[in-house]
């Protein structure tokens, strides 16, 4: 998931952290020091304490803490402090019409009925402190320094915020919980991936081969298409472009699927280094989960970034396409539409593994889905995969499976998986794959969303690479018209998203020969071995071949 949600949820989702960061003091009054309107009180059972709003702006500014707050920060070493003050005022620059679009959403309602069930006005009622934390986020928004918790204080349009320590603190240890466990699972992986390496024998030699590092010997043609689909209700315009390699041979054709409120022009990158090692790539528009679908909901035409329809939609749009290569007199003989890769990026990464077998999972999608559960969770994207359930008794002619017999391998870069597919689901793919992780996802977080799925696929040729540092942005290249984009702020896309370029392009060339263009020559590289040889100091790269569901649960009990 992209864009907006994806935006929205990780600045809601830090805040929190950081909330709940401050709550973890062995004082009750700093317990909610990042919002408030004149006075913050915090209460645990029958004490309650407080600290005024003055107090918090001061210290803010100066540095130094007054009488009044100088009872709580006495009991914090001077890194804390520092860290509290720049937790105040830090700032994520965010237009207060996207903010009030995505909170006005199903995805933003929930977080704010969640956030509500332990920040609350003074009548302690679920309701106003609901309407009331939404007010101050967007006005908060309209500041010309952006959104800093202490501007969410000063719009909070009630005298005093009451939070809830208890549930606080048991908001803390969830969190808590799902950062140590992602950590030792992340850590885990790549000690196997040195354990793989090692067994690679001395000779393991890679100078014969062509260096998948560098863009190949084929010049590239940039193409596009239009298709319209009339079969599914209403017609839907489906534009992609098409790299082509100069060549007079047939060629494989690689898919890639690009993510909510992103476009084509986000993996041109990848595109034209796939067509210059000699494979034709078909890069679709999405419409409806696209950068025109998320202005529309900034502009207020839309009320969601996608609909659930899509979770069907671009699987068929893939599968529509392709249809129409092969009778397309143009590519005809260009193309081989029997040998097809697929890569996708967060939906996408769901898009792509669905055509290579994933069933949609109704059953486990009904039991996470239930408020109890969801009230229990952090991992965002669950909010989006729920949606799906409102396809669930709705007939679409293929049962919800996409499975795509053209379709030899695939190639999913931060899936979202857990419910949609479930293990039942990914259970069924009988085809190579290859997850894509970074350990620092916080929208389709990797222990839930890519580690512990891989364990659960069966089929013998799969790999999965955990990119340390790399977040749910890292891959996404920057996008061809920056008008119609909403950009990312720097610490959502993570510290070297050019390297993490550079490791999809570099690992998705000799997968993609091995298992869509048949060239077995390219397997060596598909190793731990060579993975390590690539690998850069500062976002180091893990992969591995095996992982069983109790070697995960081992790692992350320890």
């Amino acid at each position: 998931m992209n864009s907006l949600f994806c935006k929205w949820v990780s600045t809601l989702r830090k805040y929190w952290l950081l909330l709940v960061l401050s709550t973890v003091l062995p004082t009750f009054g700093l317990s909610y020091s990042a919002s408030s309107a004149e006075r913050i009180y915090g209460s645990y059972s029958a004490i309650e304490r407080s600290v005024s709003v003055t107090a918090l702006e001061n210290f803010a500014t100066t540095g130094v803490a007054d009488e009044e707050l100088a009872a709580y920060t006495q009991f914090l070493k001077p890194e804390q402090l520092q860290e509290l003050r720049r937790t105040l005022v830090n700032p994520i620059k965010v237009h207060p019409v996207a903010m009030s679009q995505f909170l006005y959403t199903p995805q933003g309602e929930f977080l704010l009925k969640r956030l509500g069930e332990v920040i609350r006005t003074e009548s302690r009622q679920p309701e106003p402190g609901f309407h009331a934390l939404r007010a101050a986020l967007i006005l908060a928004a309209k500041e010309p320094e952006g959104l800093t918790l202490l501007n969410l204080v000063r719009k909070y349009p009630n005298p005093s915020i009451h939070v809830d320590l208890a549930g606080t603190l048991g908001i803390a240890a969830e969190l808590e919980k799902m950062v140590n466990d992602t950590k030792r699972a992340v850590e885990a992986i790549s000690q196997k991936s040195a354990t793989e390496a090692a067994t690679i024998p001395p000779s393991f030699n890679l100078s014969e081969l062509p260096d998948v590092r560098r863009p190949g010997k084929f010049g590239v043609i940039q193409d596009s298409l239009k298709n319209v689909d009339g079969a599914r209700g209403r017609e839907r315009l489906l534009l992609s472009d098409i790299y082509l390699p100069k060549t007079r041979t047939k060629v494989p054709v690689i898919v890639i699927s690009h993510g909510l409120g992103t476009d084509s022009s986000n993996f041109q990158y990848l595109a034209k280094y796939l067509a210059s090692h000699g494979f034709a790539v078909v890069v679709p528009n999405h419409p409806g989960s696209d950068t025109q679908q998320l202005r529309s909901l900034l502009n207020g035409s839309a009320k969601e970034v996608a609909q659930p329809e899509e979770f069907y939609n671009r699987p068929l749009d893939i599968k529509y396409i392709l249809d129409r290569l092969e009778n397309d007199s143009k590519f005809k003989n260009r193309l081989n539409l029997q040998q097809v890769g697929v890569i996708g990026q967060s939906f996408g990464g769901y898009t792509a593994l669905a055509l290579a077998g994933a069933k949609i999972n109704f059953e486990q999608l009904n039991k996470d889905c239930n408020s109890k559960r969801l009230q229990q969770t952090w991992n965002m994207s669950l909010l989006f995969q729920c949606r799906a359930l409102e396809l669930h008794g709705k007939k679409y002619g293929l049962n919800y499976n996409f499975q795509d017999e053209r379709v030899k391998a695939a190639i999913a870069i931060n899936p979202i998986t857990s419910s949609i597919f479930g293990e039942a689901g990914l259970s069924q793919i009988k085809i190579p794959v290859m997850i894509v992780a970074g350990s620092d996802d916080t929208i389709a977080p990797a222990l839930y969303e890519q580690i512990k799925p891989f364990s659960w696929i069966t089929y013998s040729h799969k790999y999965l690479v955990v990119l340390a540092g790399g977040t749910h942005f890292s891959t996404i290249g920057e996008g061809g018209n920056s008008a119609k984009q909403i950009p990312l702020p720097s610490n959502l896309i993570g510290d070297d998203p050019r390297q993490a370029r550079n490791y999809i392009s570099i690992l998705s060339v000799p997968f993609l020969q091995t298992y869509v263009n048949g060239m077995s020559k390219y397997s060596p590289y598909l190793n731990a071995a060579y993975a390590k040889s690539i690998s850069n100091q500062k976002m180091s790269l893990s992969l591995i071949e095996s992982l069983t569901p109790n070697e995960l649960a081992r790692a992350t009990q320890k």
